[in-house]
């Protein structure tokens, strides 16, 4: 009998979910509640929450708006100062998931191994970023908006404008208030 329920209680504790790891970014448009999937990018929400646990978002911008397609930040300051980060990581955007409206994606360069702390949120279903879409790789997915998608809209719709090499930047600064991590 004890074996059974022994038996039985490990078979539950074993099949019970993992726990989500949820981040709600406060914004100055508001808040935007997104769910990380440590499963399928493990290496790239680590990266994303050790910059959450330093804090280092607080104050940053959204610094490129493209109504449509995407809103990125996590990278640069409201007078547009690039801030200094960690090591750039690897590529895990061949996880199986996809860039549709609502996905946390990381920002990168040309190489698919420069991801640091910068990252976008789809607009739209963005197909042409996903892994292999255009031969290669593509763009890390690895949260998703559960909460404040009426925020990004809000975003995505602000007036933007050309400064220097930067392209698409609102008019008014959209500041990343702060990032936490939700219990």
């Amino acid at each position: 009998m004890k074996k059974t329920l022994v038996s039985a209680l490990l078979c539950s504790v074993i099949s019970l979910p993992a726990l989500a790891t949820e981040v709600n970014i406060q914004t100055s448009m508001g808040n935007i509640r997104v769910d990380l999937n440590e499963k399928a990018a493990p290496n790239t929400v680590k990266n994303f929450l050790r910059y959450v646990d330093e804090g280092f978002y607080e104050g940053l911008i959204f610094h490129r708006v493209i109504r449509g397609f995407m809103v990125q930040g996590g990278g640069f300051d409201k007078d547009l100062e690039r801030q200094q980060t960690h090591h750039a990581i690897a590529y895990e955007g061949d996880n199986g998931l996809k860039n549709y409206r609502g996905t946390l994606a990381m920002a990168r360069t040309s190489d698919p191994n420069s991801a640091t702390s910068q990252f976008f949120i789809n607009h739209n279903d963005n197909a042409f970023l996903n892994h292999g879409a255009r031969g290669g790789a593509g763009y890390t997915v690895f949260g998703k908006v559960i909460s404040g998608l009426e925020v990004v809209d809000k975003i995505a719709n602000v007036p933007t404008r050309n400064i220097g090499p930067y392209q698409n930047v609102p008019t008014t600064p959209v500041i990343i208030e702060k990032v936490t991590r939700v219990d």
